[in-house]
């Protein structure tokens, strides 16, 4: 106990040395990364969970699966004897099929007497029984014949499916209409990967990419475009199928069918896609058994011949020689620029304006044809946000190994990325000068806002000496990352003008916070509305100054001629000192989910940024403007957005504030007039074709 006393003294002591020092936040951030370092460890792949259900039964269930008679999906099993791996893989479809509609074909090709007898325990399904044995591939063919389902899926009877496989296959295919076929990641029974999409060399080979590895490996777990997929589990648009045929029957009886079939889909103008969230466990070698020289098996060398006839000309245009630039060859990259983004954390889009900037971005390039990957200076997998970026397409790269080895993923890698987008000072500091070593990449900077100059205005208002030892330090970083860089981004063209004041050779520009679609209009029902709502994270210092001057100044002011009014305080991080603010006018909610923030911008009747401080543009006056909702606001909180004086209410002494509110707060009039005048600036400003022309040229868009 006394061991621990004296560490805790030495901790204390620490602390009140670095907060003396102004190096307080310096601090908290080494205490954070040794906090996620030692969560890395817990983090080392492994096989994933699976379920795998495949003893031998005496007994078999009925299994009686939903009716639907307008399916979204005909599930075609095509079988030949094996009742035990048939039974388990559709026990599987029934137990963890979801949220969709599906029937289920099967394709039985000339199985025994005694297993078609056992067919009569599957209730609900379409079963197919050829007269003759016609191999897998025409029997495939012929049961695709009777599907209702708009999407078409084939899955072996040697596969067991996992929870909501299907859903999420439907769903990217509703997602992107260019998706013509798309694939589930095949795993071993023992959780170890079988497939994460398959490459085609020029040679007409295949490489199961990922084969043997742990399949929870953050390279295996982003969408993308593949050269193909193995047809142990397959979905394809009925339109298509029909369009292209169906699987060639110059295959006939089995193999190299899936990957002929990705090529005609790409052909016809569609996408082959690998979905990473759908997993199927697949008893690899049971259907067909292992050996190239007997059985269907053969059939593997004989077609890969017909295969790379059939397709020469565009393995030599479009495919490697075998082995080469995997990095390009795994995710159909070739012809596409990528581009590394590099933050603190994979972005938290309902956190912050910082990281829903970000997250805009990162679509933003993923739709202009980008191949995105991310590192986050921490490497840590924060979930739900690391799943959203993978399903976007983007890989990430989290995990102790790459932690530790990220400089040896660049030196590797370099050579194939063309853009880096670097944010904020102290993560991009740590990366510049290794990517300036090990690519030969175009750099861009974005410092979300300029954190010396916020650093240096904290000071002038609260005379804190950690402000300005703060603002010292940003300074040096911000310059040296803006000197390094081939262009730096800030929101606002008063930090331009900072930079510039400081040396005019530097080359800045603005990048616009946020990025919405164009002629966006809100209906606002102004006599529905009521209230006065706040949002902003607060790990951010301007915002809990400000919501603290808000209430200890500006609210009671409100409170004395309105009590009706209420105050919304909304935000992630919430402090003990702001909890503290709860009362009947003013209610603190905390964090609230997107759905919810909407509700709170579409019901209320203003918005207030009260910041006393600041830099760059504020996020939440654009997102209020965004929904039409007006603004009440200081110069800090105004500072940047063009036509401010017209489509923001800005006061910044606390009884002028008070008053604004209450004057305004009943004139619907003035108020709808406001709202227009933010949703023009709002699409003049903000919007994605404003983004594609202040950046064309800096990203050869």
């Amino acid at each position: 106990m006394k061991e621990k006393h004296k560490y805790f003294k030495l901790f204390i002591n620490g602390f009140i040395y670095f907060r003396k020092y102004g190096l307080a936040k310096t601090l908290k951030k080494v205490i954070k990364k040794i906090f996620f370092h030692n969560q890395l460890k817990k983090q080392i792949f492994t096989n994933i969970e699976i379920s795998v259900k495949n003893e031998k039964r005496l007994f078999f269930p009925v299994l009686e699966f939903p009716v639907a008679n307008t399916p979204d999906v005909t599930i075609i099993v095509p079988v030949f004897n094996n009742f035990n791996y048939t039974y388990n893989c559709l026990y599987s479809i029934l137990k963890y099929t979801t949220n969709t509609q599906y029937e289920i074909i099967l394709a039985d090709d000339c199985s025994t007497e005694k297993i078609k007898k056992n067919y009569k325990i599957f209730k609900n399904i379409k079963i197919i029984s050829n007269t003759n044995n016609i191999g897998f591939l025409k029997n495939c063919n012929n049961a695709a014949k009777q599907a209702k389902g708009r999407y078409i899926l084939f899955l072996n009877n040697d596969t067991q499916v996992q929870k909501d496989w299907l859903f999420h296959l439907v769903k990217l295919m509703e997602h992107d209409k260019n998706i013509g076929l798309a694939g589930s990641k095949l795993v071993f029974p023992d959780g170890k990967l079988q497939e994460a999409g398959g490459i085609i060399w020029n040679d007409g080979t295949a490489l199961k990419y990922g084969y043997g590895s742990y399949s929870d490996c953050p390279e295996f777990n982003y969408v993308k475009e593949v050269d193909y997929i193995s047809g142990a589990s397959i979905l394809i648009r009925q339109s298509i199928w029909e369009q292209i045929g169906g699987f060639d029957e110059i295959y006939s009886p089995a193999y190299c069918e899936d990957s002929d079939l990705a090529f005609k889909v790409r052909k016809a103008g569609y996408k082959a896609v690998f979905q990473p969230a759908s997993v199927v466990v697949h008893f690899e070698g049971i259907s067909n058994g292992t050996d190239l020289l007997e059985g269907q098996k053969q059939y593997q060398v004989v077609n890969q011949k017909i295969f790379y006839k059939k397709w020469k000309e565009v393995l030599e245009k479009e495919h490697f020689p075998n082995g080469e630039n995997v990095f390009l060859a795994r995710d159909r990259s070739r012809y596409r620029k990528t581009l590394l983004m590099i933050d603190d954390f994979v972005p938290h889009f309902d956190m912050n304006a910082g990281a829903k900037t970000i997250y805009q971005y990162i679509n933003f390039f993923v739709e202009s044809g980008f191949n995105v990957k991310f590192i986050g200076n921490y490497f840590f997998k924060h979930e739900r946000y690391t799943t959203a970026l993978e399903q976007l397409g983007v890989e990430i790269l989290y995990g102790l190994y790459y932690s530790q080895n990220w400089k040896t993923w660049l030196k590797t890698n370099g050579q194939y990325i063309d853009y880096v987008f670097l944010n904020r000072p102290d993560t991009s500091i740590i990366y510049i000068d290794e990517i300036k070593k090990y690519t030969k990449a175009k750099i861009f900077y974005y410092g979300h806002d300029l954190h010396f100059f916020r650093y240096k205005r904290d000071y002038e208002l609260t005379k804190n000496m950690e402000s300005l030892n703060l603002s010292e330090k940003y300074k040096k970083y911000e310059l040296e990352l803006i000197k390094k860089s081939d262009i730096a981004f800030f929101p606002s063209p008063v930090e331009i003008d900072v930079i510039k004041s400081i040396d005019s050779s530097l080359n800045a520009k603005i990048l616009p916070p946020y990025i919405y679609e164009n002629k966006r209009k809100i209906e606002r029902v102004l006599k529905t509305t009521k209230d006065i709502m706040f949002i902003g994270g607060f790990n951010h210092p301007p915002n809990v100054d400000g919501i603290l001057w808000y209430s200890e100044k500006i609210a009671p002011l409100i409170k004395e001629k309105r009590q009706d009014i209420k105050t919304y305080i909304l935000g992630s991080n919430i402090t003990r000192q702001i909890q503290k603010l709860n009362s009947e006018n003013i209610k603190v909610i905390g964090y609230v989910t997107e759905e919810e923030l909407e509700y709170y911008y579409k019901n209320c009747r203003l918005s207030i940024v009260p910041l006393r401080y600041g830099a760059g543009i504020k996020g939440k006056v654009i997102e209020a403007m965004y929904y039409q909702l007006p603004v009440v606001t200081t110069s800090a909180g105004a500072e940047g957005i063009y036509r401010a004086d017209e489509c923001l209410f800005i006061k910044d002494n606390a009884e002028d504030f008070a008053n604004k509110i209450i004057n305004i707060y009943d004139n619907l009039t003035l108020l709808s007039e406001v709202s227009a005048i933010q949703a023009d600036v709002i699409d003049k400003c903000f919007t994605r074709d404003y983004v594609i022309k202040t950046i064309k040229d800096d990203f050869d868009l």
